[in-house]
C-alpha cells in the first residue's frame, strides 16, 4: 500500500499484540477520539480490556486476518516479532506502519546490527555464529568476554550467554539451542541510555531527550530522565535516533538503545539495539511529559502531526516486576507516584506486571 490515509476521530487502528504496550496504545488512542481492535492469539490478553473490537486468532490465519483488516484503517504493532507472512498479508489490504520492511531488519540481531554499522554509526564488535566452529573462530576474532545472542526472538536477557573465555564457547553454544547467533564483543560502558524517537510520513522526526536505564536481571529495573550525561553527546544520541528511523523510511515512535563509553578520555555513542516500537524506557512519558511516546506513534500512524512534548520535571520510572506488584497500596498512598497496574493477572518473576512513575524537583530522589 503506498497512499497513506489521515484518520479522523471515530476510526480504527488495528493494534497487532495483546501486550501492555498494546493495551497503552489504545489508552492512548482512545483520548484522541480514535478507536482501537486488538489481534492477539492468546485469550488473556491485557489488552483486550480497554478496546471496543478484538480478534482472538493465531497469526497465521488469513481468513482472521482479512476480517481485522476490513475492519480497520491502519494497521500498527506493540512487538517486533509479528510473522513476516502476517504484517505482509495484512499490508496488501491496509496501510502497515511502521512498514514491514523496517520490522525484518530489526527482527534478526545480525541484519540489525549490519544495518546500524552501514550507517556509520558505532556498534560494539560482532560476528555470524552459525556453528560451534564459527563460535570458536568468533571468539578468537573478537575476544573474551563476549555475549552470544540468539539472533531472533530473545529479549531481557532470554537468548543469550556469556563467553568469559574461550572454554566456555561449547556450554555457551548449548545454552542458546544452537540457534543461529551473534557474537557480541562485551563492551564495558559507563552508562546506558535510550532515545525514544517519532518519525511521520512526512518525514518530520521528534525525539525525547535520552533517558538513563539501570537493569537488573537483565530486565529493566528504572529509567531515570534527564540521563546524567553532556548535552552535546545527549544531541548526538538524538540525531543518532533520527538517522536510523529515516534510513528505515520509519513512521512510527522506535528506541534506541545505546551504550556510553570513555574512549581515551572522551565519551561515545555505540548502538545496542533498536525497538521497533513504543519501548518500556519511554513510559516516563505517559506522566513525565506533555505528551506520551504512545500519543506521538497513534499521532505518526494516524497521519496527524506530531506533538512537540515538554518534559514536566525530572522523572524516575519504576518497572514493577514479578510480586512487585503486590505493593499497589503503598504506591497509591505515596504522594506524587503514579501507578499504572497492566492487568495480567498473577504475577511470575520476571514478568512486567506495572510501572510507578515519580515527577520530582530538582535533587529529588525517589529512594
Amino acid at each position: 500500500m503506498t497512499t497513506l490515509p489521515v484518520l479522523k476521530p471515530g476510526d480504527t487502528v488495528g493494534i497487532l499484540g495483546g501486550g501492555q504496550l498494546g493495551r497503552m496504545l489504545a489508552l492512548a488512542a482512545a483520548e484522541l477520539g480514535l478507536n482501537c481492535h486488538i489481534y492477539a492469539p492468546e485469550k488473556n490478553s491485557c489488552a483486550f480490556d480497554v478496546v471496543r473490537d478484538k480478534t482472538c486468532a493465531p497469526y497465521e490465519d488469513e481468513a482472521a486476518l482479512a476480517r481485522f483488516a476490513d475492519a480497520v484503517s491502519v494497521v500498527t504493532y506493540e512487538f517486533e516479532n509479528i510473522p513476516a507472512a502476517t504484517s505482509k498479508f495484512l499490508r496488501e489490504r491496509k496501510p502497515v506502519l511502521p512498514n514491514p520492511d523496517a520490522l525484518e531488519i530489526v527482527q534478526d540481531r545480525l541484519t540489525e546490527k549490519e544495518f546500524v554499522a552501514k550507517l556509520g554509526i558505532g556498534t560494539a564488535g560482532f560476528a555470524a555464529v552459525s556453528s560451534l566452529d564459527e563460535l570458536h573462530a568468533a571468539i578468537t576474532k573478537l575476544g573474551a568476554p563476549s555475549i552470544l545472542k540468539t539472533r531472533r526472538m530473545g529479549y531481557d536477557g532470554k537468548g543469550q550467554a556469556s563467553v568469559k573465555s574461550p572454554s566456555d564457547a561449547a556450554a555457551a553454544w548449548e545454552a542458546i539451542g544452537r540457534a543461529p547467533a551473534i557474537l557480541e564483543q562485551f563492551v564495558s560502558f559507563e552508562r546506558e541510555v535510550s532515545v525514544v524517537a517519532a518519525r511521520n510520513v512526512r518525514g518530520e522526526v521528534i525525539a525525547f531527550e535520552p533517558a538513563e536505564n539501570l537493569h537488573r536481571d537483565h530486565i529493566l529495573h528504572r529509567t531515570r530522565v534527564p540521563a546524567q550525561i553532556p548535552g552535546a553527546l545527549g544531541g548526538q544520541a538524538g540525531v543518532i535516533a533520527g538517522k536510523i528511523a529515516a534510513a528505515l523510511d520509519y513512521v512510527g515512535v522506535l528506541a534506541v538503545e545505546m551504550f556510553v563509553v570513555d574512549d581515551g578520555g572522551k565519551r561515545r555513542l555505540l548502538v545496542n539495539e533498536i525497538a521497533p516500537r513504543v519501548h518500556n524506557s519511554g513510559h516516563w512519558t505517559i506522566d513525565g511529559a506533555t505528551a506520551s511516546q504512545f500519543e506521538q506513534h497513534i499521532r505518526a500512524v494516524a497521519g496527524w502531526p506530531l506533538a512537540k512534548p515538554r518534559r514536566l520535571g525530572r522523572v524516575e520510572m519504576i518497572n514493577l516486576i514479578g510480586d512487585e506488584v503486590n505493593g499497589w497500596q503503598k504506591y497509591l498512598a505515596e504522594p506524587g507516584a503514579c501507578l499504572h497496574i497492566y492487568g495480567k493477572g498473577e504475577p511470575r518473576p520476571g514478568r512486567k506486571m506495572g510501572h510507578v512513575t515519580y515527577i520530582l524537583p530538582d535533587g529529588g530522589t525517589s529512594e
